[in-house]
């Protein structure tokens, strides 16, 4: 990339929430901080327009999208009607990238700026960021919404996605980084989200 400097814009950006699981989440480090990070960073979305890709990996065996994320999916947010502007992607490749209806869905609505929340960071999340970059996406990695059964595969990932090209960076100065201004619509609802 050079010295060219990445923005995240919101009119060119879809948020990425890979495998927020029922029986997954358990087992992850910080969890509820983790869960507590994701849903803000869902729901700043949503207040910003932006679109939403939620991953499933093998959905029979590892259970539904948790229920707190689910709810920030589904959640009515004023003049944000629930349930537009998101969808659920079944998948068995560990990275989001080797499903074909995930690449489809992306493809789909023409953004090239992904933010990326979700576990296993050093698995799927890792995988799926590798991917992106190659395919020449800009790539915006939350660092506190993502998280792994232990703080060391973390640590490493986050470490290797960076070095690959991804911005590594937190939930808040994304969100405040697409609203530009105190003045621009979604301020209040994003400061009252972030407090």
């Amino acid at each position: 990339m050079g010295n060219q400097v990445l923005k995240v814009i919101k009119e060119d950006t879809v948020l990425v929430g890979i495998d927020f699981q029922e029986k997954l989440m358990p087992a992850i480090k910080n969890r509820e901080g983790l869960q507590a990070s994701a849903v803000k960073l869902v729901k700043g979305c949503r207040i910003l327009g932006v679109p939403v890709i939620m991953t499933q990996q093998y959905t029979k065996g590892l259970g539904e999208t948790i229920p707190a994320v689910a709810a920030a999916l589904n959640e009515d947010l004023g003049d944000i009607p629930a349930s537009e502007g998101f969808q659920i992607i079944e998948k068995t490749s560990f990275s989001a990238m080797g499903e074909p209806a995930f690449v489809q869905a992306l493809e789909k609505l023409s953004k090239r700026t992904v933010i990326i929340a979700g576990v296993e960071a050093h698995v799927c999340v890792q995988q799926t960021v590798i991917d992106l970059l190659d395919k020449g996406y800009a790539v915006f990695v939350a660092n506190n919404c993502i998280s792994s059964r232990n703080n060391e595969d973390k640590k490493y990932s986050q470490r290797r996605m960076c070095d690959a090209g991804a911005v590594c960076t937190t939930y808040e100065s994304i969100l405040f980084e697409m609203l530009k201004g105190s003045k621009e619509p979604g301020f209040k609802q994003i400061s009252a989200l972030v407090k």
